[in-house]
């Protein structure tokens, strides 16, 4: 029976793993506490919160943390997005981002977009649309409302 089941397990790592086509969503289409997003956005603004150098636990170097907040979005609307160290250096204004497998957070009731070590960013080619600044949804605040369970 054991080598049935080596049998299978090889057998399913010569096969070539499919990956899936990206679902590309708008800017309007995100909603608080949803993640895997895939999504084209030109960075508006960036704004530096955050910039402190701390100590890492291996070594007696100092390692720079860097968060900041940037403002993108698309055709439909904008949202504010949380970039953390490299990622900063990525996201300037007037660039164009494909943003991959990324998470909405909650900060102070209003949404944030936000790329941890699973998701990617990548510039790529000027898009040719004009963002509608109008629709931040990060200005929209929402309240975490609990539901008591009928009996």
């Amino acid at each position: 029976m054991a080598t049935t089941n080596q049998q299978q397990q090889q057998g399913t790592t010569n096969n070539k793993i499919e990956k899936r086509k990206p679902v590309f969503i708008k800017v309007d289409q995100l909603k608080p506490g949803t993640n895997g997003h895939t999504l084209i956005a030109k960075v508006l603004t960036s704004t530096t919160v955050l910039e402190k150098a701390r100590p890492t636990a291996s070594s007696n170097r100092l390692r720079n943390t860097q968060i900041a907040e940037c403002l993108i979005g698309d055709e439909t609307g904008a949202v504010l997005f949380t970039a953390r160290n490299e990622q900063v250096d990525l996201m300037k204004p007037d660039t164009t981002v494909i943003i991959r497998n990324a998470k909405i957070d909650m900060f102070k009731g209003s949404m944030r977009m936000a790329v941890d070590k699973w998701g990617r960013i990548e510039v790529t080619e000027p898009a040719n649309f004009d963002v509608k600044e109008d629709n931040n949804l990060s200005l929209v605040e929402y309240e975490l409302v609990t539901v008591a369970a009928e009996e």
